[in-house]
Parts: C-alpha cells; structure tokens; sequence
C-alpha cells in the first residue's frame, strides 16, 4: 500500500488477506497449531517455500496483520513482532553482535536499552562506546574508528534530544555498519527512519501504535535480508506477541494518525504554556523554535510528537507536590496513550537506573516526563494552571532569594 497516504495505511495496511467468513475486522486467532492434509503443502510452509503458517511461536495470522501493517507505515519490506518493545530491542542486538563487536550509541537512551549496554552486552564481550547525545562530531569520530552496529533513539527518552538519522546512518555505512533506531517517541506518522538511511526501525507498540495503554508489544520493521535473521532469532527464543495483543495493537493503529495528529498539536500548545509559566525552568520539546534540535527535527520529522518533557522550580520537592494536583494526567509509567500521562523518569523510563546514572545521562531526579493525550488542549493548560496555582509560594521566593 506505499501509494496510499499514512491514515489510509493505519486502516486498511495488513488485514485483506487475514479476514474470514466474511469478516470485517482480523479475528484473534488462538489455535497454537495449524493443521494439514497435504504432506507437500505442509512442508513447503514449514520451510518457507509459500506462504502459511504451522506453529504460533513461529507466526500466526492475528500476529501477521500487524507485522504487515506497520511495514507499510515504515515503507520497509518486512516486519516481525514482539512480545514487548524490550524483547524487540534486545532481539535485534543479541541477532547481529557477537563478542568483539563494538557498538557506538547514545548517553540518554530508554532505560532498559541503557541496561543492555551497561550490563548484558559486556558481559557477552561487546564492546559499548557512549557519545554525548546530539554531538554528531563526537559520534562520527567514534564511528569512523570502526564499529559493528550504531544504534540510535530520536527524539531521545525522555529528554526529547534530536539526532540526524540521515547523517549517522552515513557515517554508519562509510565503515559497514548497521544502523538501527528506537523510533517509539515520533512514530511512524511523524517519522521514518528507514527512508533516512537507518537499516532497522524499531518500536514499543505498547506506546503510540496501540495508543490505549491496554496490549503490550514491540515491532522490528526493515529489508527482508535483516528481519529475517531477526526473526529467527525471536521463533527460537520465543519472545512471540499474543494473538490478542496484536488484535488489540491493530483495533488501535485504525485511529493512529487522528491519535497522533491531536498530540503533537496538544503537546505544542502544552509547552508554549510552559514556556511562559514562572514555575518552570527548562522545557524540552523539539517543535519549540529555541530547542537545540529544532531545525534538524523540522529536516526529518513531519511534526514534532506528543512527548515532551520540564523542570520546575524546586525540583523534586515541587514535583511531588505538582503532580498530584492534576486533574487530566494519569500519574503513571508509559507513554502515547489517548489520556494524558504524567511522571518523572526516576520511577518510568528510568527507573532501572540509579541516580547516578541518570545524571550522567543528563537527567535530572525533579524531571518531569509529559505525554500528551487527545483531550482539548485548552483543558490540559487550565489544568496545569490550577495545579501551579496550587503550590506554596515560597518555593518561588526562595529560589529567587
């Protein structure tokens, strides 16, 4: 469907070949086994030769649907899914590193892929080199020196930094490495790795592409030749999504674009408001013109997402009293959910990390992550407002004191 606009893709992508009796909608498909008559026709499916399936660790057709449809969203020509965005990430670096690689990546990534390249890689013998986020001298330098794999997150999780795929996927494939990038935060409506360069586009489905916080599930979209060695990674390790998850993720990317279009306009309207508040000190959202990444996410993005991220005068102390206050954001770990979503990294993304690590990470313990629902963007203000309104004025004395 590559002819056909994004919101045409997020309905129809996938589900043709999978309906049934007449169906409108793909069905869950529970059976585990699938059963047949012919002994030609059953090994030609159990060895790839045509199209079908034998085993639901291996593939399924509620499973398939979804795998199809976010290929076509990402324009890649293949696509496997995961149990959860994790198993997608870590899946995708056990299948191409070996000990003695080398992997050249961020400082500020999400912080269970952060975990893997400070514990469980090493421990295989790769070797993991972390580059200032968004200095692109310092990461074409590293790479220059020879790597096996670059591995990218933009806009980062969660303080919202901007890399240039297009320009780290050269530098990449100068010395014949792969390139591969979290795109959960943007998205496939708002951004598309593979058509910047990357080789491999991965996301926590879990977030924006279910879009209601009730399935769980990652996706590796990219050429056949590398989903396919993906794939044979997950069928033998069996990090395989539910049939109903997948139902569920697709019920979801039906309204993908709507969903996507009404957060990046909440979320630019949020930090506009925040940009002006006396309470809050730094806001980080790349569709503000004063961001460090601007120009480079108006290059490669076709909006600037629904996540954003701020710090309050007070720190943690006023955080934990802001929070609370707010009437419109559920207080919670996850992100890209029709509500609103509120919380600091040191008990979401990043509370696998000490606070050490989270500082040399670049994230302050008082940080605020924000993602924006599809609620009117006028209630989501007066919200904030009344929730500042809220909150002892000495706070502000003191700190100008």
């Amino acid at each position: 469907m590559t002819t056909f606009k994004p919101g045409t893709k997020a309905s129809w992508s996938g589900e043709k070949h999978q309906l049934a009796f007449g169906a409108t909608q793909v069905p869950v498909v529970n059976s585990v086994s699938f059963g047949y008559d012919d002994m030609d026709e059953w090994y030609e499916i159990a060895t790839g030769q045509r199209e079908g399936h034998i085993y639901g660790r291996n593939t399924n057709p509620t499973n398939q649907a979804f795998e199809d449809k976010l290929k076509d969203l990402e324009n890649a020509e293949a696509a496997t899914a995961f149990a959860s965005g994790m198993a997608a990430i870590s899946n995708t670096l056990y299948t191409f590193l070996r000990p003695g690689d080398r992997v050249v990546t961020i400082k500020d990534t999400y912080g269970g892929t952060n975990k893997i390249f400070t514990e469980f890689l090493p421990n295989m013998g790769v070797d993991i080199t972390f580059c200032e986020t968004a200095n692109h001298e310092e990461m074409e330098a590293e790479i220059a020196k020879g790597c096996d794999l670059v591995y990218l997150e933009s806009p980062t999780n969660p303080t919202l930094k901007i890399i240039d795929i297009e320009r780290m996927a050269k530098a990449g494939h100068e010395v014949d490495a792969l390139v591969v990038v979290d795109g959960t935060f943007a998205s496939p409506i708002n951004q598309n790795p593979l058509e910047l360069g990357a080789d491999i586009v991965l996301h926590s489905a879990t977030k924006y592409l279910g879009g209601h916080s009730d399935a769980m599930g990652g996706v590796v979209a990219g050429s056949k030749e590398l989903v396919d060695q993906i794939y044979h990674y997950r069928e033998i390790n069996g990090a395989t999504i539910n049939p109903h998850a997948a139902y569920l993720l697709l019920r979801g990317m039906k309204t993908l674009e709507l969903r996507i279009r009404q957060q990046n306009e909440n979320a630019m309207k949020v930090a506009q408001y925040l940009k002006t508040s006396e309470w809050v000190t730094d806001v980080f959202y790349p569709g503000l013109e004063d961001h460090v990444g601007h120009e480079i996410a108006k290059k490669q993005m076709k909006d600037f997402g629904g996540m954003l991220s701020f710090n309050v005068r007070g720190g943690v102390e006023t955080m934990n009293q802001l929070l609370p206050k707010l009437k419109l954001a559920k207080r919670a770990a996850s992100l890209g959910c029709v509500q609103t979503i509120i919380g600091p990294p040191r008990v979401t993304s990043h509370v696998e990390c000490t606070p050490e690590e989270r500082a040399a990470m670049g994230i302050p313990e008082g940080l605020i992550r924000y993602s924006a629902g599809i609620e009117d963007p006028d209630d989501l203000i007066a919200d904030l407002e009344q929730a500042f309104e809220s909150l002892p004025k000495e706070i502000l004395t003191a700190e100008v004191n």
